[in-house]
């Protein structure tokens, strides 16, 4: 069985992962000196946000080359070592490809804005003499002007247009990108904003427009979301990608809720898995739950493409504030709404545990396994995502849930680096470093260790099937062959575990009982 159809992946967001040079933003060096950390966490690869040269107009988003690392991660000599390096640890490297749109200093771009109207550099990207109705993913309109007169298209930030994927010269050098990086060994590529590279001929107004602050998904059938035509690009792509062999993969950032439509990107020969977004947006509810992971395996079985199962990613708030809300849906970011982060807590133990067990590959992005909470209370002029910017503050942005890593000490920056973290770190984080909480058996850390060595060395784990058991409303009960049974309790109250030898406990049972908000894996006859 290829490695990817059960794989648990490890989210590397660089800049706050570890800081190898001082500067206070994490980098290569950092990453490469906690790859041991990664090894013994247990996990199967990494997937490493933007790592290109950019202005970082947004986080890294905005490539500017992609044939380039940025000065502030390393050099491209030290991401050829990182790769080498990981796999020696026996960790594969997926790394993000930003193809829907570049960095305004990109040289197609600047090209593009010294050649004027009617050029063929502008042919790349999506300028014309009006607008449309389209408003920017971050907030704002999709459009900016040029000295000329002309309109750009972007959407999202004004330093990131879109390319034009009807255009031969854009098709030809994303697939010389895909190949740049295979040849230095990379196992795969994450794809962002995969379901929006192709725009509707025309560009035609939309039907409906969200005002205010974004929210994650619009309708599926947008003139610039999920065009028939962009199969044909991850067709391509996949032909490119079999050229190195059967181990390399494509993930798919898609945000699509057809079923039908979603299955279509993951057909044997384009994308090989895509991120569960229902998975990660849903409430902390046992009938939701069930209906989403129903809904998930009913949809990957029509193409045969294994599913993913994630809690959160760079662009969500963590799942450990989410969970600790009295509505533990995911919508859109939302600032000053309480939450019990004890609750959540022990809400996202018992979530981890259900991910890891359901059919597939599950996604841990760094900080999860600590149980690292949202942080609201960054000052504004250290924010630096775009959509605190273009919402005027409506929206808080990605920041709180992208602040670095404790690993070590009593104060901030917590051994992140030598030079302090480009975000502040709550000194309440103290408690959650990763060296204190490798000395606590009962800690966040210490449970994904054991639950993902447990995950690697049961046969029952990983894909394939999985049957529901009747455990009574509010409880989540599946069984998967041979002799494995997992069992989550969201109700309010304990209740009796079901005959089986407990292997992993999000909770401490007492007399045989699970307490809410807990989950237990049971080794069961066979």
């Amino acid at each position: 069985m290829t490695w990817w159809r059960d794989a648990a992946i490890y989210q590397v967001y660089l800049r706050s992962f570890a800081d190898g040079n001082g500067d206070g933003v994490g980098d290569i060096a950092g990453l490469e000196s906690r790859l041991g950390y990664l090894r013994d966490l247990g996990v199967d690869a990494l997937w490493i946000n933007p790592w290109y040269a950019s202005p970082m107009a947004d986080g890294g988003y905005d490539v500017a080359d992609y044939r380039a690392v940025d000065p502030s991660f390393g050099t491209l000599g030290e991401a050829e070592r990182l790769i080498a390096a990981a796999h020696r640890h026996g960790l594969r490297v997926i790394v993000d490809l930003v193809p829907n749109h570049t960095s305004d200093q990109h040289p197609w771009f600047q090209e593009a804005l010294r050649a004027g109207r009617g050029s063929p550099a502008r042919e790349r990207f999506h300028f014309r003499d009006g607008t449309n109705n389209w408003q920017s993913r971050f907030g704002g309109p999709a459009w900016s002007q040029v000295d000329d007169g002309q309109w750009y298209l972007h959407l999202f930030d004004s330093s990131q247009p879109d390319l034009n994927w009807d255009h031969p010269d854009v098709r030809a050098e994303f697939e010389s990108i895909l190949r740049f990086w295979l040849d230095r060994g990379v196992d795969g590529f994450r794809i962002d904003v995969a379901a929006r590279l192709v725009k509707q001929v025309g560009l035609p107004d939309k039907r409906g427009l969200f005002e205010g602050v974004p929210t994650f998904e619009d309708a599926d059938d947008e003139p610039d979301k999920d065009r028939p035509e962009v199969h044909g690009i991850y067709r391509d792509w996949r032909r490119v990608l079999g050229e190195y062999g059967p181990d390399r993969v494509f993930v798919g950032e898609i945000w699509v809720r057809d079923p039908e439509r979603f299955a279509k990107y993951l057909r044997p020969d384009e994308l090989h898995t895509a991120f569960n977004f229902a998975f990660l947006k849903c409430a902390w509810d046992a009938g939701a739950l069930r209906a989403v992971i129903d809904r998930t395996l009913a949809t990957h079985a029509t193409v045969g493409a294994p599913a993913t199962w994630v809690l959160s990613n760079h662009d969500v708030t963590r799942h450990v504030t989410r969970y600790g809300r009295k509505d533990s849906a995911f919508m859109k970011r939302e600032h000053g709404v309480p939450a019990d982060l004890a609750l959540g807590v022990r809400r996202a133990r018992a979530a981890a545990l259900l991910s890891m067990a359901l059919p597939g590959g599950v996604y841990v992005y760094q900080g999860d396994e600590l149980g690292l909470p949202e942080v609201f209370d960054l000052p504004d002029e250290l924010r630096e995502d775009p959509v605190f910017r273009r919402t005027g503050g409506l929206d808080l942005g990605r920041d709180g849930c992208r602040v670095p890593l404790p690993w070590d000490g009593e104060e901030p920056p917590f051994a992140f680096g030598t030079g302090g973290s480009w975000l502040p770190q709550p000194p309440e984080w103290r408690e959650l470093t990763a060296a204190r909480q490798l000395g606590d058996p009962d800690s966040v850390l210490s449970l994904y260790r054991l639950a993902l060595r447990v995950r690697r060395d049961e046969a029952a784990l990983g894909d394939g099937g999985m049957r529901w058991l009747d455990a009574g409303p509010g409880v989540l009960a599946f069984e998967r062959d041979p002799g494995f049974a997992c069992v989550v309790n969201l109700t309010d109250e304990d209740i009796a575990v079901p005959e089986g030898e407990p292997l992993v406990a999000s909770a401490p049972l007492a007399g045989g009982r699970l307490p809410a908000d807990a989950a237990v894996w049971l080794r069961t006859a066979s």
